[in-house]
Order: structure tokens, then C-alpha cells, then sequence
């Protein structure tokens, strides 16, 4: 079960992101495009993934994920109920989100210097 700690250091580390609150929501931004938001309450976590993708991820999985309001549907969005993900795939999914905004030189550099994926939390040394 995922939480939201599991993956608010990731938010910060990768390059070029940051968080940012509004009204209330945690949010992580590539200067002004928000790639992942949080619920309120922080069980749900909103994330940018590919439009042409996003009907079979939740048809795939419905119990984890579910199409944004009908007023994002127009932007590459998708929602996860983090208590149904591990916390290694939320990992996952921010970086992926992440990577459809930054540029692939940024996200080469990444896959190098992570050669193991996001997966696996590195702890604090």
C-alpha cells in the first residue's frame, strides 16, 4: 500500500521539478505543468500518462485507476487510489509522468544514473 510519502521525495529530487501547494494539494511541477497532484485528503494521486493509453490502463486495472473528471478528460491524465498501489509502481508512474514533461535528454540522464528504475526507495545518507 502506497502513501504519499513514498513518493513526495521523489517529487523533489528529479530534476527540474518541485512542489508546490494549491489550495491545499500538493502538487509537482516542471516549471508551470503540474505532471502530479494529490487529493486533499492524500489517498488519491493524479498523474500525467499518455491519453491514447489511459482507457486500457483502466479497463486493465479499474480497481487502481480511473479516468480524471470529465473536465480534464481533455489533458493526459489518469487517477490512482494510492492504497491500491505499491509503493514501488507510485514511483514509477511519478517518474513516467514526469518524464512526458521534461526533455528526453533530462530523462536519458536520469535512466543513467538510475539504472535500476525508480522502484527501489534509496535511503537518505
Amino acid at each position: 500500500m502506497a502513501v504519499i510519502e513514498d513518493v513526495r521525495a521523489l517529487g523533489s529530487e528529479l530534476e527540474r521539478s518541485y512542489p508546490v501547494y494549491v489550495r491545499g494539494r500538493l502538487k509537482f511541477r516542471v516549471k508551470q505543468i503540474v505532471y502530479v497532484a494529490f487529493s486533499l485528503d492524500e489517498t488519491v494521486m493524479e498523474f500525467a500518462f499518455p491519453k491514447e493509453e489511459r482507457a486500457a490502463l483502466v479497463a486493465g486495472e479499474p480497481e487502481k485507476f480511473r479516468l480524471p473528471s470529465e473536465s480534464d478528460l481533455r489533458f493526459n491524465w489518469v487517477r490512482a487510489e494510492l492504497a491500491a498501489l505499491d509503493p514501488a509502481e507510485a514511483r514509477e508512474l511519478v517518474v513516467d509522468a514526469w518524464r512526458m514533461v521534461v526533455p528526453q535528454k533530462v530523462s536519458r540522464a536520469y535512466d543513467l544514473a538510475h539504472p535500476g528504475g525508480p522502484g527501489e526507495r534509496r535511503e537518505p545518507g
